[in-house]
């Protein structure tokens, strides 16, 4: 026990933790930017302003190229003045050096799935211009440890990905568009100071970029599943525990007699009794604390690096490991030592007794009539919960727990399914996603249309701003098609009405706004704000943001520029107009792939809360036994033959579980509630209790319960009657 219950806390708060501070060393070591600026240029005056009131300030050039290689993968190149903030972390060559114009610093991951290495040329192509650089150096970027791909869940790094350079390197003048800030105020207050001294197009805080807010909300969804799980396991750990003990030594309490009798001191006893507590618990939590961040976090992170990057990935720590540990041990030893002085204080005849069943008074049930209709087995369970109240109480606590472990466990395995089914079953219909090439030829596009039967839409990013609030989302321009439909939040399709900006119901909620309430936006990297009225809300799992139709779009003084082609089948033509082609089986598998970690997590608590149930059920069946073993055994020189014992025990533990089962659901659907809660802003999760999961796990449950019943069979038959007999008085 102690082990599976020390294993699962630090194995799992490991991994959370180990992102933590990985992550914060990262950024630490990078420097990592505390704001970003955009504007169309940044010249000495503006910078100098900005200077007054934040402690440095580093300009950059970002553009998107094509690089000149098979597919034309997409490079977001950074062309850096002086690299002191958000700074490139090399893994393989040289550090980064902002005056060489001659190299270039490459993505890893990029680097990695293209086969390039420290020595190699690579031309880039953007704005008519074309650059051929030599590689001087592999690594990382805090500011790229997410990277969004437009054409699936799941990061393609061989099609995308990010190289930095000296700004002496850009062909023309240097208009840095980028300014990063390091400052010691408030985000608001450094905002209103920007505001006063300079115009720009849009500030993003740390905690808003892109890379580091889906990292973050990766952790904190990490971070609910640890809080959540480990400490329902040490819990029923602690309870299962100390229950244990106090039993065990009480069922000893002969021995301790004759020890007291031939003259033993009693400190000797406790002592020895302790030992039973102290050492298999000292054990089982030392072995769980090395083996649980040494297993668990490495079943998460091939799955973890399949989405993010970063340089180290490792196991954290917490002292709080250690405090669990050590008060696992002292409680445990606590408990045997009261148990053990208490039962010392008696002299020793009365000590080398069998303890005195315990009695109760008749009930409210017992006086009534309906006790005369119950059969003697219900009656005889009754009266035997009712005498031994704190191993019934034990008991029902301990399947709870297990209960609320495997329904929060298959409830987000079942959440994950019903998203996926809501996304790709009731929304996508399409067949394909062709991304088009941002130099496109617009009559072969409209031939490629034609001839597939497909609809163009317009998917960008864009800033919103309501009641205070901002946030980075994303804006779908579509045509009326049956390639795509909208839904509510019961998943039932809705029809989007032309002239209606529609938004989507967790973004509504996060911003507090309603139909009829105005938003602000603009499409990132443009600087023309718009305001808009709220016509619709709609429910979309994987996407939050706006939609509306491309009049719609054009009535607020935007242009509508188609970025994909929607086609009905599968599209396996070359065109030069088309830059990728994404099937809805595709989108399918980068969703389980996205949702990998999740599940790994979902898996392991599964096997745990299975493990702990047998061992809870188990210990405290095998306990109650050895308790019960006087009445089993008057009931069998009274003619109860063993199938009808048997079937005492098995009521019993039946009616302990269902009462456990029943109470363990709504505390599992919290915990589901907290977890899908937790999952970040773009996936929009129901939490929903299906009848799958309660057979599932009142499957799992009873036949745990069951089959520890079977196992006392054999017990019954093996029962030393004289032993057991033996008179209290």
């Amino acid at each position: 026990m102690a082990f599976i219950g020390i294993f699962a806390y630090s194995g799992i708060y490991a991994e959370y933790y180990g992102l933590e501070q990985t992550s914060n060393a990262f950024y630490t070591d990078t420097n990592l930017a505390d704001g970003w600026i955009y504007n169309t240029t940044f010249d000495d005056s503006s910078v100098d302003k900005i200077s007054e009131f934040s402690t440095q300030t580093d300009r950059q050039i970002v553009v998107q190229s094509v690089a000149d290689m098979e597919n034309n993968p997409d490079i977001t190149l950074n062309f850096v003045e002086n690299a002191t903030i958000s700074k490139f972390y090399s893994t393989e060559g040289e550090d980064f050096n902002p005056s060489d114009d001659s190299g270039v610093w490459l993505d890893k991951r990029f680097a990695d799935g293209r086969d390039l290495h420290v020595g190699d040329n690579i031309t880039f192509e953007f704005n008519g211009h074309t650059l051929k650089k030599e590689i001087k150096g592999i690594g990382y970027s805090p500011e790229y440890v997410y990277e969004v791909s437009p054409s699936s869940l799941i990061p393609d790094f061989s099609q995308m990905g990010f190289a930095y350079l000296s700004s002496e390197a850009y062909p023309e003048n240097q208009e840095y568009n980028t300014l990063l800030v390091k400052y010691n105020i408030s985000d608001e207050d450094f905002k209103e100071k920007l505001d006063d001294s300079v115009s720009y197009l849009s500030f993003t805080k740390k905690e808003d970029h892109l890379s580091v807010s889906n990292f973050a909300n990766e952790m904190a969804q990490h971070k609910m599943i640890g809080d959540v799980f480990p400490i329902v396991f040490i819990l029923v750990t602690f309870l299962t525990l100390l229950t244990t003990m106090t039993r065990i030594v009480t069922h000893q309490r002969t021995q301790i007699g004759i020890l007291k009798a031939v003259g033993f001191k009693d400190s000797t006893i406790i002592l020895h009794f302790i030992s039973y507590a102290f050492w298999p618990v000292l054990a089982g939590a030392v072995l769980g604390l090395i083996t649980g961040p040494m297993i668990i976090p490495q079943m998460f992170y091939p799955t973890m690096t399949n989405r993010f990057s970063m340089p180290i990935w490792e196991p954290g720590f917490d002292m709080s490991f250690v405090y669990i540990a050590v008060l696992l041990v002292l409680l445990s030893v606590m408990v045997t030592y009261v148990t053990c002085r208490r039962i010392s204080k008696e002299n020793p005849a009365n000590t080398m007794r069998p303890k005195a069943p315990n009695m109760s008074s008749k009930s409210f049930i017992e006086k009534s009539r309906l006790w005369n209709h119950l059969n003697f087995n219900l009656r005889w369970n009754w009266r035997d919960a009712r005498r031994n109240k704190f191993r019934a109480l034990m008991a029902i606590i301990g399947v709870m727990g297990c209960v609320a472990l495997l329904i929060a466990a298959f409830g987000m395995n079942d959440s994950l399914n019903e998203l996926e089914s809501w996304e790709y079953d009731d929304i996508s219909h399409y067949g394909a996603k062709l991304q088009i090439s941002n130099n496109a030829n617009p009559n072969e596009l409209y031939y490629i249309l034609n001839d597939t039967n497909g609809s163009f839409i317009m998917q960008q990013s864009i800033e919103i701003k309501a009641n205070d609030n901002e946030d980075t989302v994303t804006l779908l321009a579509s045509n009326n098609t049956d390639l795509i439909s909208y839904t509510d939040s019961d998943r039932n399709q809705i029809e989007i009405k032309e002239g209606d900006v529609s938004i989507s119901a967790k973004l509504a909620d996060k911003f507090n706004l309603g139909i009829g309430d105005e938003i602000h936006w603009h499409i990132v990297g443009s600087d023309e704000w718009v305001t808009s009225k709220i016509g619709q809300i709609h429910a979309e799992p994987i996407s939050q943001g706006l939609i509306m139709s491309p009049d719609t779009l054009e009535d607020q003084g935007l242009n509508f520029t188609p970025t994909n082609i929607l086609t009905p089948d599968k599209f396996g033509e070359n065109y030069e107009s088309i830059k990728s082609v994404t099937s809805i089986d595709k989108m399918r598998d980068s969703w389980d792939e996205m949702t990998t970690s999740v599940m790994m997590m979902v898996y392991v608590v599964t096997v745990v809360a299975v493990i702990l149930a047998i061992l809870v059920i188990y210990n405290l069946g095998i306990l109650s036994f050895t308790e019960m073993e006087r009445e089993i055994a008057t009931l069998k020189v009274l003619g109860f033959k063993t199938n009808v014992l048997r079937k005492l025990l098995l009521t019993q533990n039946l009616i302990f579980t269902a009462i456990g089962y029943l109470l363990g659901i709504p505390v599992g659907f919290y915990f589901m509630t907290l977890m899908l809660n937790a999952a970040g802003d773009s996936l929009y999760y129901i939490p929903s209790l299906t009848l799958e999961n309660l057979l599932l796990t009142a499957g799992i449950t009873f036949a745990i319960s069951i089959g520890v019943n079977l196992l006392f069979s054999d017990k019954i038959n093996d029962l030393n009657m004289v032993e057991a007999l033996k008179d209290v008085d």
